[in-house]
Formats: C-alpha cells, sequence, structure tokens
C-alpha cells in the first residue's frame, strides 16, 4: 500500500502507485481542462505532487508544453535567480564489490586498472581542483569495505578541508559513497560534509535487481532507504538522481518525485539537490545495449517539469552532458553544474585527461575558465558560493528561505563575491573582462542598499587581497 510517511521503501515508492499514476497520465495527456488546472496550481509556486507532475510529462498539447517550458524558466529565475553553482568531482577509488550491468567499476571488469588515491594524491588533487579555482567538491567511491571503508573516506575528507594552496580552499565536500549505516551517516555528518548524494539508478524494483546482480547493492530496500539513515544520522542536505536510459523516464520521473514527496512528508524537509545523469558510454559499457534512453527534447522536458514540481530544489547536471544540452537545460531549472571535470581517479594535476579509470565518457570537456567565461557569456553569474552551508543555513532552515524565495538576497551577493575570487586568483584575462563588466551590472540588482554598500566594499578588499567574505 502507497503511504509517503512510511519509512518502508515498496510503501513510499509504491509500484502500484505508478503504474496507475502512468495509466492515469497518458488517460489525460490531451485533457486541456485538467492540464489547465494543473499549471494553475503550480504557479502558487509551492509544487506539484507526482500525479500532477506526470500528466504534465505525459502532455501532449504543443502549447500547453510551451507554457511548461516558459514557466520552468521563470520558476529557475525566482527562487535562483541567474546563479549557476560550480563543481568537480573527486574519484578517490575505482576499487568495487558490485556488479552494476551499467557501470564500469563492476568486479567482473578485469580489463580497468583499479585505483586508490593515497592522502598524499588527494592532496595533490586538491591543490591542482584550488588551482583552477574550485571551492566545492563531490568526492565519489566505489564500494569496496575493504579498499575503501568509511574511515578511508572520513580521511580523505578530513584532508581535503586541511588544504589551503595560495589563496585556494575548498569549502564544501559533498559525498556520493554507496548506503550505508546510521552510524557511519552520523560520522559523516560530524565530519563537516555539504550534501550526501546517492543516485537510485532506478526505482523499479525488478529492473534495479536485475542491474544489480551481485554485491551489496543489490538489495533494493536497503539502497532506496539510504535517504532516511542519512536524515537519521544528522545530514539533513540530502540529494537525489536516477539513471536516466535504465528503466522507463515516466516511471523513474513519478518514482524521483515520490521519493522527494517522502523526504517531505516524513522529515519535513525535501530533496536539497535532484541530479539528472544519462546513462553514457565508458569502457566496457555500451548504452545502446539498454532499451531506455532519451533525446535531448525529452530531457530537457523532464527537467522543466521536475523544476515546476519542486520550485525549491536544487538541480545538478554534470559533464555527461554536451555544451550544447547543458546550455538548453539551464534555462528550465538547473541551478549547479561541474565544470573542468575529471571522472578517472586522479588525473586533475596532469595537463592531459587520462581515460583509463574513468566512469563515464565526459563530453564537456571544457576548463573551468571557459565554463566560466560562456556562463558570463549568457548573463549567468558563475557562483563558487558555500555560505549557507557554512552559515549553518541547510535542511529545514535552507528550504524554509527557498520556498520564501528570500535566498536571493543573501546568494545574489555571495555569488558575484566568490565570482570575483575567481576572476582575481584564476581567470584568463579574456574571462576576467567578461566578468568584471558583469558583476558592475549585477551589483545593481542588490535590493538593499546597505547590502549593495556592504557587496561593494568586500569587492574592493578582494581586489586588494583580503579573500572568504560572506553573507
Amino acid at each position: 500500500m502507497y503511504n509517503p510517511k512510511s519509512s518502508k521503501a515498496e510503501e513510499f515508492i509504491s509500484h502500484e502507485e505508478i503504474l496507475a499514476t502512468l495509466e492515469y497520465a497518458d488517460k489525460n495527456k490531451t485533457n486541456a481542462k485538467l492540464i489547465d488546472e494543473i499549471l494553475e496550481k503550480a504557479k502558487l509556486r509551492k509544487g506539484l505532487n507526482h500525479r500532477e507532475a506526470s500528466v504534465l510529462l505525459a502532455c501532449e498539447i504543443k502549447d500547453k508544453n510551451d507554457e511548461i517550458f516558459a514557466l520552468a524558466e521563470q520558476f529557475k529565475k525566482d527562487f535562483y535567480g541567474n546563479r549557476i553553482v560550480l563543481f568537480a568531482p573527486l574519484y578517490l577509488s575505482n576499487y568495487c564489490v558490485n556488479g552494476c550491468r551499467y557501470c564500469p567499476y563492476h568486479a567482473k571488469n578485469k580489463e580497468m586498472p583499479r585505483k586508490k588515491l593515497s592522502q598524499e594524491e588527494v592532496r595533490e588533487q586538491v591543490i591542482a581542483l584550488q588551482d583552477m579555482g574550485h571551492k566545492r567538491l563531490a568526492i565519489e567511491a566505489g564500494e569496496d569495505p575493504v579498499n575503501n571503508p568509511i574511515e578511508y573516506i572520513l580521511d580523505c575528507i578530513k584532508t581535503i578541508y586541511s588544504i589551503k594552496h595560495k589563496n585556494g580552499a575548498i569549502r564544501r565536500v559533498n559525498v556520493n559513497i554507496a548506503a550505508t549505516t546510521v552510524e557511519n551517516y552520523k560520522k559523516l555528518a560530524d565530519a563537516g560534509i555539504g550534501t550526501y548524494i546517492l543516485f537510485q539508478e532506478t526505482y523499479n524494483k525488478q529492473s534495479y535487481e536485475y542491474l544489480h546482480p551481485t554485491g551489496p547493492k543489490h538489495n533494493y530496500c536497503y539502497h532506496t532507504e539510504a535517504m532516511d539513515r542519512a536524515m537519521e544520522g544528522g545530514i539533513d542536505d540530502v540529494g537525489l538522481g536516477v539513471l536516466f536510459g535504465l528503466e522507463s523516464y515516466k516511471y523513474e520521473f513519478a518514482g524521483l518525485l515520490m521519493h522527494a514527496e517522502h523526504l517531505e512528508a516524513r522529515f519535513g524537509v525535501g530533496p536539497h539537490t535532484i541530479s539528472f545523469p544519462r546513462l553514457k558510454h565508458a569502457a566496457d559499457i555500451d548504452p545502446k545495449a539498454f532499451l531506455h534512453g532519451i533525446d535531448d527534447d525529452i530531457f530537457a522536458k523532464i527537467i522543466a517539469c521536475t523544476r515546476i514540481s519542486t520550485p525549491y530544489t536544487g538541480m545538478i547536471i554534470s559533464t555527461r552532458e554536451s555544451q550544447a544540452c547543458r546550455e538548453r537545460v539551464i534555462h528550465y531549472g538547473i541551478s549547479q553544474i561541474s565544470g573542468g571535470s575529471r571522472t578517472s581517479v586522479g588525473g586533475y594535476e596532469k595537463e592531459e585527461r587520462p581515460h583509463d579509470s574513468e566512469q563515464f565518457d565526459v563530453s564537456d570537456q571544457r576548463s573551468l575558465d571557459e565554463v566560466v567565461r560562456w556562463l558570463m557569456q549568457m548573463d549567468y553569474i558563475p557562483s563558487f558560493c558555500t555560505a549557507c552551508y557554512r552559515a549553518g543555513r541547510t535542511g529545514d532552515r535552507f528550504m524554509d528561505l527557498c520556498k520564501k524565495m528570500q535566498i536571493l538576497n543573501c546568494c545574489h551577493p555571495n555569488a558575484l563575491l566568490t565570482l570575483k575570487e575567481f576572476l582575481v586568483d584564476y581567470a584568463s584575462p579574456e574571462t576576467k573582462k567578461v566578468g568584471e563588466a558583469l558583476i558592475a551590472r549585477e551589483i545593481n540588482r542588490v535590493k538593499s542598499e546597505k547590502v549593495k554598500s556592504l557587496t561593494a566594499d568586500y569587492l574592493s578588499k578582494i581586489e586588494k587581497g583580503e579573500r572568504d567574505f560572506r553573507f
């Protein structure tokens, strides 16, 4: 029985409820009256449930679809402004005991060289990332209790936070590791992590168990209930995501929103972020062997409908996607992107990109400087801000501000300050020129005269060598 407040995976992600939702959405995909009612509800900016959102995703009326995209773009501006937060993944180890059919880290892959960073190598990678200008990392590791125990992850986090190179510092470490225990989540919370991220891969239990034939990840319920344990362990910012291409996108979309509804119902706070990875080629993985691939048009609509349904949630797209695809979907709701990413274990300190241990092919291979300039040329503010996390504005405190559309009052000036740091310390002359012009324009959009004056003062101090101002 479907119960969003239940702690049991098969009750808050109900297969029967998803099937009923998809039938309802298909039945109403040309029901203009119902679609109009859902859009009117959406305009209240309080979100939609999984059934309502599924009707919009299924909608086949062109002018209604145009309205969906326009509404998503407006919501993105209302809640997140024209800021785009930047981060980079740091792969610590590709040792893994699981048998996932879509990931080259699977235990049967004897062709991939297995690597694990030592603490000194972590230090080298972090310095290289700091020298690019990054302030926020997402650490990744395969599941291997011998090679990648929680103690190793904690040591890496400690090392990352300890490194201060020139003007560089990693101010937020997000963690993407396998489902674990409440006790281990408490350890991660005590280590000062930002968001705990775990992709469901697929919400269809039958498909999930087929795709994960061996290893601890085979346990659907344990994996699906991981966010509950993370919350119980004191991590109040969690990030959801599915790997689109493994199962019907309509099924995954409904499941993803049901998971968000469950977190809201049980803990009073929905996901801090939702990620949108698509299945990509990697090592011995051919995405054409999977039957549920989606094109760019469907991908864009999924993102637009998610933004309308969860207007307060951060939305992430990685360098799996091409520049053209990222440029399109940023308008419809994406608020965070990776830049200058490498998905191999190590390799940031090398000029040539290593491919032998990549988890997936990187489509957007531009440098961070090029990505920053590209964003600014589209009139977005590249933000390296971590102020909310460091000021304790996380979980329900962040969501309360975001739902009231008040988060912009600190995020906008903070974005300008962190961009200024990047321009002074790391940018090419061309990027710096574009950035200085953008800051001069954007500071006039700060509504509070007091905050505007303080921002101008902080910008001047950054130019003179001081760092790390925030609101």
